[in-house]
């Protein structure tokens, strides 16, 4: 899949898109192109809840504050190394601004989307002509196009 785009889930059963990111156990991390969807990977942190003020909670239901919370939410981020999007049902402020510095697109989705349903979606869009981010997202991982310089040869360039 030398095209496909990494893209995480935010989820609890890899059915469902039903976590929010920053109190998120578990993603699902596929590799998506036009034709084929790929689960690359499923990962799964400890339990944190979410007070609503991005803030996470330990499992005790201790507020976790500065540090801690960035750091759990920097797993999360690192986890997502790589991938063009992550979808969930909600995002803070604060991992919103982390994640776009990263170059990850966040996506909201609504209740009871599946991952199954998204990727289709995904991939329908891929075909047709992408949004803004996604066409981003594979020039990106295309990398230059290798016949540029023959373009520019023919065209007369001169260095």
């Amino acid at each position: 899949m030398e095209t496909a785009i990494k893209i995480a889930f935010a989820t609890t059963d890899m059915v469902h898109v039903n976590q929010h990111f920053g109190s998120a156990k578990s993603f699902a991390l596929y590799a998506v192109d036009p034709e084929r969807a790929e689960l690359l990977e499923a990962a799964q942190f400890g339990d944190l809840a979410q007070d609503g003020n991005d803030d996470c909670k330990d499992a005790g239901g201790r507020a976790l504050h500065g540090a801690s919370a960035e750091s759990k939410l920097g797993e999360k981020i690192e986890l997502l190394n790589g991938c063009a999007a992550v979808y969930c049902q909600a995002i803070g402020a604060s991992a919103i601004k982390q994640i776009v510095a990263q170059g990850i697109q966040p996506i909201k989705v609504h209740e009871g989307s599946t991952i199954k349903e998204l990727i289709a979606d995904l991939q329908s869009e891929m075909k047709s002509g992408p949004s803004a981010w996604l066409a981003k997202a594979i020039s990106q991982h295309k990398g230059p196009d290798p016949e540029r310089f023959n373009v520019m040869a023919e065209e007369g360039w001169d260095e």
